[in-house]
């Protein structure tokens, strides 16, 4: 019976260390147990809008692990006499940069490096000195989402977050009465 026993403990130890042992197989990995929060709108801001179907949108606002953009999402459009405001840090040297793709509900506040952690934005993709602030036009269709983790160097991974952003697919055409404000120094 001993003689067993310790033959099922081995084969138990053997078993779990060779499953933890291999990577699972990219492609067999499901995506949407790994993204943090979800893709439902604040409560503040339900009233703006409403849920459609539009899978091309979708599929060009999701990226997979580790490259950025959404984790999850779900497409929405905005309602009539709707004023939500949006923000989007960019960089200044790049003016074409300035009303890009992904923007958030909220302003950045605190540590910028907090804030490229929140929302996956490696030191490459942006500087983050100026942020443009505009007013979504109504009847625009928007994806709403949680980031995706984003590799920015071998040094340098952002996980997932739970932090919502919104991707629009031209914003130069889907947003208005935009006012820019410049990065300043401000050590603490």
């Amino acid at each position: 019976m001993t003689l067993l026993k310790n033959i099922l403990t081995i084969i138990l130890v053997f078993s779990l260390f060779s499953c933890s042992s291999y990577p699972i197989e990219k492609g067999a990995q499901n995506t949407a147990q790994l993204c943090l929060g979800n893709s439902e709108l604040p409560a503040s801001l339900k009233h703006n809008f409403e849920p459609v179907e539009d899978k091309s949108l979708l599929n060009s606002a999701l990226g997979k692990p580790n490259k950025g953009k959404l984790c999850q999402g779900q497409v929405y459009k905005s309602k009539k006499d709707t004023k939500v405001s949006i923000y989007r840090a960019w960089n200044s040297t790049n003016q074409n940069s300035k009303l890009g793709q992904w923007w958030a509900f909220k302003p950045p506040t605190g540590k910028i490096s907090k804030y490229r952690a929140e929302y996956e934005i490696c030191y490459q993709w942006s500087p983050l000195d100026t942020l443009v602030s505009c007013t979504l036009k109504p009847g625009v269709t928007v994806v709403v989402g949680t980031g995706q983790s984003a590799e920015c160097s071998q040094y340098l991974t952002y996980s997932a977050s739970d932090k919502q952003q919104i991707f629009i697919k031209d914003a130069s055409m889907t947003v208005t009465n935009c006012t820019i404000l410049d990065g300043q120094f401000s050590w603490k």
